[in-house]
């Protein structure tokens, strides 16, 4: 049997992206086939696309962070689980295809009934946003929060579960975004035309609690100032820091990762020095996936607990069909894009249930 892949196959712009025909992959022991019904489409496949992301394989390579899919062969050494069954991981590259081959450790049931393109939208975005929150920020209702990049989909996860928490909340975005994030429950700022650190203190006076930074470098450092004394930035991503200039720069891919980490290093240190405790705080959900595995499984089936309540609702900008993955790329990177992109496979219903 033969499947479609996507495969990057030189660090670059969209036109890196290849749709390759091949043998379907086989289970080794110990992993699952899963036949893909939904896959992510995020920053750090892009990232990784044109090589700046830590996390960026040797090329050739198939991208896709998130996936939700059906079970569909078991490899050896496999108990517990059935082919037929709804599944989501977090594989970090490899989403971007018909079928692929995981470690069953590496699977987290879903419910279910489930939009699997509204499911998908959880295990990486809706993860971040919550984790960032409870496990990073430690938030209590009444807390006033700064979320940066608010119309996207970490941004509308963060406002969403904001909400939820009863928190105060103030989004950056442009003005076109800014209807969504009122809806949301957050107060726009045009990050275009006002500068938020003013605006933040003119609307709160003292500051916010916590601010939520995917850009890092410098701008770390001007959130900073949007704090309360005894404030916290949230800072992921590192954005500015890993992309700098681009590939225009013709530095070769991950050039600036450890010059990133290191300012980001000097920032940490600094909330600690400086008078006030405004702390800079990293988050990373690889780093906490990794050393704590356990509570990625618990926090990703409390959001799918929350989204079959229909207490969250993932915001998906478009669908497209996952040979359509250079055209979701090149969307992402005009910038503006409210909510999640997300590619589905050919004859998947997206409705788990019924897969």
């Amino acid at each position: 049997m033969r499947h479609t892949r996507i495969i990057v196959t030189h660090y670059g712009g969209p036109d890196a992206l290849r749709v390759v025909e091949e043998e379907c992959p086989e289970p080794k022991y110990g992993e699952v086939r899963v036949r893909v019904l939904a896959a992510g489409v995020s920053l750090p496949d892009v990232m990784a696309r044109e090589g700046v992301h830590p996390e960026t394989p040797p090329v050739p390579f198939t991208p896709g962070w998130d996936l939700v899919g059906v079970v569909d062969r078991l490899g050896d050494g496999i108990s517990g689980i059935e082919p037929g069954q709804i599944v989501a991981a977090l594989p970090i590259h490899g989403a971007y295809a018909e079928f692929v081959c995981l470690p069953q450790r590496e699977l987290v049931p879903v419910p279910s009934g489930l939009d699997a393109a509204e499911a998908v939208s959880l295990v990486l975005n809706y993860i971040t946003a919550y984790q960032m929150l409870h496990r990073s920020a430690k938030v209590r209702s009444g807390q006033c929060v700064l979320i940066h990049g608010a119309a996207g989909g970490v941004g509308t996860a963060l406002l969403q579960l904001g909400r939820l928490a009863g928190l105060q909340m103030y989004g950056t975005c442009s003005s076109r975004s800014a209807p969504a994030v009122s809806d949301l429950g957050g107060i726009p700022i045009d990050y275009l035309h006002q500068d938020f650190v003013k605006e933040i203190h003119r609307l709160t006076s003292e500051g916010v609690d916590v601010v939520f930074d995917p850009m890092g470098g410098t701008h770390l450092w001007h959130s900073r100032k949007a704090l309360r004394p005894r404030g916290r930035v949230v800072g992921y991503g590192l954005r500015s820091s890993l992309r700098g200039e681009g590939l225009a720069s013709g530095r070769p891919g991950r050039r600036r990762r450890f010059r990133g980490t290191v300012i980001f290093g000097l920032y940490i240190a600094g909330g600690w020095l400086l008078p006030g405790r405004k702390r800079v705080v990293p988050y990373s959900i690889q780093t906490l996936k990794r050393l704590k595995p356990e509570l990625f499984r618990q926090d990703l089936l409390a959001l799918f607990d929350l989204l079959k309540q229909q207490k969250i609702t993932p915001l998906i900008a478009q669908r497209f069909p996952l040979t359509e993955a250079r055209q979701a790329h090149e969307l992402l990177g005009k910038g503006g894009v409210t909510g999640k992109i997300v590619l589905v496979l050919k004859g998947s219903s997206l409705e788990s249930g019924a897969a």
